[in-house]
């Protein structure tokens, strides 16, 4: 069982839960000062109480990220968490070899990511930028052999080379379309590609902690 909070510290954390709740982002010590109208020193200690007694966990650099843990130490997070491997890589510009080996790791939120056997891909270029898919970002994937007009899918051209774009289906041929005017639309015949998924989300490079 966690030790008891002070009145001092049941402040503090009735504050975090309720600015994480609303908004999911780490109130600085600055604005919790002002909030709670204690000094930023008061705040820092606090925090560091709260951690040692359970109650929370400060993550990354500088500590400055932190999650609400519940009575087993555990976050809300580690409830709903689901390991995606990272399939090799794709490009986002010109296609290179899909590997079928795993390149790592990440564990995404099932809330967020939902469905079975969800895989990723890193993204290399900038064909896509326009989309909100820019260098060096994880694609989510859902696996999938279709592909509705407009999405933004996985396809293998020609057995090896995959890619990123968004999906038209056209009478006599497939177009897979960039994201960003530098580059032009290619066409293929329906022999030639293979959809391998729909991508339904993006982690920035920078979120994103590999296995090994």
């Amino acid at each position: 069982m966690r030790p008891k909070l002070t009145e001092k510290q049941k402040k503090v954390m009735a504050f975090l839960k309720s600015r994480l709740g609303q908004s999911g982002d780490t109130p600085s010590l600055r604005d919790m000062a002002k909030s709670l109208a204690i000094s930023h020193a008061a705040v820092a200690q606090t925090l560091k109480l709260l951690e040692a007694k359970g109650y929370i966990r400060r993550l990354g650099r500088y500590s400055r990220n932190i999650v609400i843990l519940d009575e087993t130490g555990a976050t809300d997070a580690d409830h709903r968490k689901k390991v995606v491997p990272i399939v090799g890589r794709i490009t986002a510009g010109l296609p290179i070899y899909a590997s079928q080996e795993w390149a790592g790791s990440l564990v995404v939120d099932d809330t967020l990511y939902p469905g079975d056997n969800l895989f990723a891909l890193k993204v290399q270029g900038q064909s896509m930028k326009n989309a909100g898919i820019l260098d060096r970002d994880i694609a989510i994937c859902r696996p999938r052999q279709y592909a509705v007009d407009r999405e933004i899918v996985v396809a293998l051209i020609n057995g090896e080379d995959a890619t990123v774009k968004r999906f038209f289906l056209h009478a006599d041929h497939i177009e897979l379309r960039p994201e960003n005017p530098a580059f032009s639309p290619q066409t293929y015949g329906f022999d030639d590609i293979m959809i391998q998924g729909k991508v339904i989300g993006i982690i920035r490079s920078a979120q994103v902690m590999e296995g090994e």
